[in-house]
């Protein structure tokens, strides 16, 4: 190996687009989670776990193939730091995706009625931001091959406000979702608890996407 392939050594973008790619596929199988959970079909909610299962292991193992072969200087506009964090944040997506399958099949939690739209809603959404947080980073190799030209920039800017704006909608529709959940509250008693905590972590697969674009949009203006 060369001196300069042990400064650059590869380009760290493919192998975090590629991770992203398996985090939002974690993600998106929270909708067929929900529709399992609305049918009352354990069979069905438990085939859903293991796919976010199978997904969330790819994820971590291309996790730590990034971090074991990414330079410690990168001749690119981006720090190393940076990356991880971007990293970090694209991991976190699958990580919940995992949390909100092992809690609803280890509980059998099936939807009570009122709650089916409000969740099918709320998954709807948090699955559209994951779509366009993959967006943002099927983006960043062009964004480095143009030097962070401003057309690109300009392009990846109004990317990053369109996840925030469907960020902002899966906070709505997560209220909604709980003013549900607690109007159930007597009739679910304890288990409240732990329908509020779905709800907050399918509302946080939208925000860890939002993290993930306004790491880079802080990239950009620095």
């Amino acid at each position: 190996m060369s001196w300069i392939d042990k400064l650059v050594g590869r380009s760290p973008i493919g192998p975090m687009q590629e991770h992203m790619r398996v985090a939002v596929a974690c993600a998106s199988q929270v909708a067929p989670l929900i529709e399992a959970m609305a049918k009352a079909d354990n069979e069905g909610i438990s085939i859903a776990r293991r796919e976010i299962d199978r997904l969330e292991h790819s994820a971590d193992e291309l996790k730590h193939e990034i971090r074991s072969n990414m330079p410690r200087r990168l001749m690119l506009a981006m720090e190393r730091r940076d990356m991880l964090d971007i990293l970090d944040c694209q991991d976190s997506i699958a990580d919940t995706a995992q949390d909100i399958a092992e809690l609803v099949d280890q509980r059998s939690m099936h939807l009570p009625s009122t709650l089916k739209d409000p969740f099918r809603a709320l998954a709807g959404r948090v699955v559209a931001a994951c779509d366009q947080g993959q967006r943002v980073i099927d983006e960043l190799d062009e964004l480095v091959e143009t030097g962070f030209g401003d057309r690109e920039v300009a392009r990846i800017e109004a990317m990053i406000s369109e996840l925030g704006r469907i960020e902002t909608e899966t906070d709505q529709l997560s209220d909604t979702a709980a003013r549900a959940l607690f109007a159930l509250e007597s009739e679910l008693g304890v288990a409240t608890v732990y329908w509020h905590q779905l709800i907050i972590w399918i509302a946080d697969l939208a925000d860890y996407s939002e993290r993930v674009g306004n790491r880079l949009r802080i990239l950009i203006a620095s």
